[in-house]
């Protein structure tokens, strides 16, 4: 008989609860994945912001790959400055922000970000595989929710 604490009668009925697991599963897979490129999963994240964002703009901020990323400003200064002793980026302060950092990836950055972005997406078409026509209603789904909860 399950404590009368929780709202729901399974476990398989709670939405955090599940959304908990399957972002477990999905993390795990990740983390093994990048192990060969030696990134943890945030360092990637972050160079494939950059080099997304880099697209879209000429001066990319660590406060726009904060924004992007959704990784909070201090976290995603610390991971910075060892992607920075790594080589794959460089920062230099802002032409016309004194208070803002700008960041560019050096071109060993572009290449391990490249390679490290075929992985995951390979990754993710296998792990995301099992929604089949779903896929796009899922994406969907998850973009509710974050335009909800910025």
């Amino acid at each position: 008989m399950p404590d009368k604490s929780f709202s729901v009668k399974s476990a398989d009925d709670s939405s955090g609860f599940l959304l908990w697991q399957v972002t477990a599963l999905w993390q795990r897979g990740i983390k093994k994945s990048l192990e060969v490129h030696n990134l943890t999963h945030s360092q990637f994240v972050l160079l494939a912001s950059l080099l997304w964002l880099s697209g879209e703009k000429e001066n990319v901020t660590q406060i726009d790959l904060s924004a992007h990323s959704k990784i909070d400003p201090m976290t995603t200064s610390t991971v910075l400055r060892t992607l920075q002793k790594k080589g794959f980026l460089a920062r230099k302060e802002h032409s016309t922000d004194t208070r803002a950092k700008v960041v560019q990836l050096t071109d060993v950055g572009v290449s391990v970000t490249r390679l490290a972005l075929k992985t995951v997406e390979k990754f993710d078409v296998d792990f995301f595989s099992v929604l089949k026509s779903k896929q796009l209603d899922f994406n969907g789904l998850v973009i509710d929710l974050i335009a909800e909860n910025k």
